[in-house]
């Protein structure tokens, strides 16, 4: 199997999936936006996430001689899997079984981080959901993973990084409060429009009639400015999960449950390939990045699939009610959900190969994804245009921070023996 072992390849791989996991948010966040329903999507996503595990593992996991210490995909998959005879599968269950129920936790706890995001995004803004609950799996994930890694990464320099990430989470929510009173704003003063600066009345029926029409594609469709109130108005009639008149404390509580889900998942997934616990019986080998991600994908497959074939029919937050046969037939936007797939499963894979080359802790810098986030949130969504100078401030202050607090942890590398 392939193994990182340098400094360098570790961090080619950190920025590698930074990339990743800070744009497949945009591409969920794109469809939700223009109606398509957040079950379709997120069962589409969730196909393509295991898809990406699955070409890893055969790829990367099966490159070069298998060893007794660091044995390729298919031979420890074999190992752990499909022994001859019941007393053999019983011996590989107890000898691997915490090692595959480690990984396979956090892969559960990742789905459900990934899934109440997924809604936190329609309510509180993508660059907002990813700050907080980014800078949450770091204070939290990274000072687990610091000691779980045996303090390989440096102390000194990791924690003043991990300030960095504390520092960010509370300007984040100063964005958000400040960013939810410049829309109060914008809506309250709606019947005078600030693009013509002239007295407007609200729409008709005919004129909500010819705007339902364009909605189903029945008409050529006058884009409003980004940032204004038309905007917003219009915007909320397109989009699947509505968020007028309800309270953004349902995005924060989403925002602060998901940001504890990820903080725990990739500390899971150190226990699962380090056995730092010694579960392991002597001898035993660990289980490699590869075998690990494959049985932490499926798990994430599995209670994604569980949970979003069940909100079809019993549907969350108000969003409209389905059926597994619309889901089907439903193809508006599919290949972005399968892209959005292949990007946080290649995101994450790159991310735990780079932190068993440099330490978990020091991999956690990929959370600083709400830069990318930010940059997709502003040029795809127009978030933040015609936004308070107070909003502004705050706004870079944060991206600042998480700029200052990315350099610092990857500075922090160490290097596994």
């Amino acid at each position: 199997m392939y193994v990182v072992e340098s400094k360098g390849g570790a961090i080619v791989c950190m920025l590698l999936a930074l990339l990743f996991l800070g744009t497949w948010p945009a591409l969920i966040t794109l469809l939700e936006r223009r109606g398509r329903l957040p079950q379709h999507t997120y069962l589409d996503y969730t196909i393509t996430n295991l898809l990406a595990a699955v070409i890893i593992a055969l790829t990367f996991g099966q490159i070069g001689d298998s060893t007794v210490e660091r044995p390729n995909f298919f031979t420890q998959l074999s190992q752990v899997s499909f022994p001859v005879g019941t007393v053999a599968i019983l011996e590989s269950l107890l000898d691997n079984w915490s090692s595959v129920l480690f990984a396979m936790a956090g892969g559960v706890v990742l789905s459900l981080g990934n899934l109440s995001t997924q809604y936190a995004w329609a309510f509180v803004g993508l660059s907002v959901v990813e700050v907080i609950s980014s800078s949450m799996t770091v204070v939290i994930g990274t000072t687990l993973n610091y000691f779980l890694d045996g303090k390989i990464n440096k102390a000194e320099i990791l924690f003043p990084g991990v300030g960095c990430f504390l520092v960010a989470v509370c300007l984040a929510s100063a964005v958000h409060s400040s960013n939810a009173a410049d829309y109060k704003a914008k809506l309250s003063s709606w019947p005078i429009d600030n693009e013509t600066g002239k007295g407007t009345v609200l729409p008709s029926a005919s004129e909500e009639a010819v705007l339902k029409d364009q909605e189903n594609g029945g008409g050529p469709i006058r884009k409003a400015k980004a940032g204004t109130a038309t905007f917003l108005i219009e915007l909320e009639k397109r989009r699947s999960i509505k968020v007028f008149g309800k309270s953004m404390f349902i995005g924060l509580t989403l925002t602060f449950f998901a940001g504890v889900c990820f903080s725990l998942f990739s500390p899971a997934f150190n226990l699962a390939t380090n056995d730092q616990w010694h579960t392991l019986k002597q001898g035993v080998p660990k289980l490699v990045v590869y075998t690990a991600f494959f049985y932490f994908s499926v798990s994430c497959f599995v209670t994604a699939l569980i949970l979003n074939i069940s909100f079809l029919y019993h549907p969350a937050l108000g969003v409209s009610k389905s059926s597994f046969k619309a889901y089907l037939k439903d193809w508006n936007g599919r290949g972005w959900a399968f892209l959005a797939g292949f990007l946080c499963g290649f995101g994450n894979g790159l991310q735990f190969m780079g932190g068993q080359a440099a330490g978990y802790a020091a991999a956690d810098a990929v959370q600083a994804l709400p830069l990318v986030s930010t940059f997709w949130g502003v040029v795809l969504f127009g978030e933040y245009r015609r936004s308070s100078q107070r909003t502004y401030i705050l706004l870079f202050s944060m991206l600042f921070m998480f700029i200052a607090a990315v350099g610092i942890l990857m500075a922090s590398s160490g290097h596994r023996k």
